[in-house]
């Protein structure tokens, strides 16, 4: 068991241990958001065929070389063509096929000049410039080619790889399964959000804090209780969760106090802990383990230390769970808005809300950053990291961080 560990070291050791759920097949509508899982390899041309980018006339460059003001070229139209249609005729010397936008090229003709370009009546089109082979036509697979990678296993379904899958007549993607997470919360001072609260307790913020993380990342949520900070009880709801779950995480009692028993309660229902504590700050007070290849993850008690360690050293192993293939959150560089006037002797970590303006990354933090201040959490996208050893850290200051 390691103890203190760098943030880095923790991260890459729980993203090490987690492995992506089985795979399965869903209708295209449903897919948003899922994580594919097979390589999108495109199995035909998209466009299936030459087709014309205007509503216009296919004709053939060669009739156009003299086309001028002075010599105008005109051409006999042979049919008309909607979008969808297909030629019953082929373009021959001194024709043209009256067009509309999409439509497919016929034989013989290569190459579109727009309506707008042209004098033209129902049997009839004149031109006044001429064309090359190739104008205004969208190629045969100029947007994909048979059996280019469009897309690799673990990449997120977003709506260009939504409409991707449809125009490869993908109607049920393999996508992986989203995984099951057990939510244990702890400790006798917390009541849930509906119930009354009597002196002295606290309401449970953590199961509504992570229980959007989670599905965030488009894992399924099972909260399997309040366990008090009994260890049978805790130990309880986490065999609940073995069982039933692909992993498990716990808030509460897993400092060094009298009533921190969920790692006992871990180790109670055989989960190997390999992880107590991590050196950093808010979010130091940890318990991470395994048992049969599945994570049991115990995090603080107070919201905001919880949050910061499970975006800082959870959240890649939670979303290589989910199958994604680049689970580490996006590393930037970001220059501080505001000021943090306090010593970092541990690595410190600073949430706060990116602003572009003037095309600058800098990140604006709220005042209060303390560990059990949840609503400075509202509205973060970022984390920017002081290094351990930092005294105070003026705004101007570049720092390394992540988006979340």
């Amino acid at each position: 068991m390691k103890s203190e560990i760098y943030w880095v070291e923790a991260r890459d050791l729980l993203l090490s241990l987690a492995a992506p759920v089985a795979a399965e097949a869903v209708a295209l509508a449903q897919s948003a958001g899922r994580v594919l899982g097979f390589d999108l390899t495109a199995p035909e041309d998209v466009p299936p065929f030459d087709r014309s980018a205007y509503d216009g006339y296919a004709l053939r460059a060669a009739d156009t070389v003299a086309a001028s003001r002075e010599h105008p070229v005109t051409l006999a139209i042979t049919e008309t063509l909607p979008a969808g249609k297909v030629a019953t005729l082929p373009v021959k010397t001194g024709q043209a096929a009256h067009l509309m936008t999409g439509a497919k090229l016929p034989e013989g003709a290569d190459c579109v000049i727009n309506f707008e370009r042209t004098e033209f009546t129902e049997t009839s089109v004149t031109l006044f410039a001429p064309l090359k082979s190739g104008d205004n036509v969208v190629k045969r697979g100029e947007d994909v080619a048979a059996g280019a990678l469009l897309a690799p296993k673990g990449t997120m379904i977003d709506a260009g790889l939504a409409g991707t899958l449809a125009a490869q007549g993908v109607a049920r993607p393999l996508v992986y399964r989203q995984p099951v997470v057990g939510l244990i919360s702890t400790g006798s001072e917390v009541v849930e959000a509906e119930d009354p609260q009597p002196d002295g307790k606290i309401r449970n913020a953590n199961r509504a804090t992570f229980t959007a993380l989670l599905e965030k990342e488009g894992c399924q949520v099972r909260y399997l209780g309040l366990a008090g900070d009994e260890e049978a009880a805790i130990a309880a709801l986490i065999a609940e969760g073995l069982a039933a779950c692909d992993a498990v995480i716990l808030t509460g009692g897993v400092s060094v106090g009298d009533w921190d028993v969920t790692p006992a309660a871990m180790e109670r229902c055989g989960v190997d802990i390999l992880v107590r504590g991590v050196a950093m700050k808010p979010g130091m007070a940890c318990a991470y383990g395994i048992r049969d290849n599945k994570l049991v993850l115990g995090l603080s008690g107070n919201p905001a230390s919880a949050l910061t360690n499970y975006c800082a050293c959870v959240l890649p192993a939670i979303r290589r769970l989910c199958g994604r293939a680049n689970p580490l959150p996006a590393e930037i560089e970001m220059t501080l808005a505001t000021p943090f006037k306090k010593k970092s002797p541990a690595t410190r970590f600073l949430r706060g809300r990116l602003d572009l303006t003037g095309g600058a990354v800098r990140l604006a933090c709220p005042k209060d950053q303390g560990n059990v201040v949840l609503s400075s959490t509202i509205g973060c996208d970022a984390m920017a990291v002081i290094p351990a050893g930092s005294g105070p850290v003026e705004a101007g200051t570049k720092l390394k961080g992540f988006v979340i």
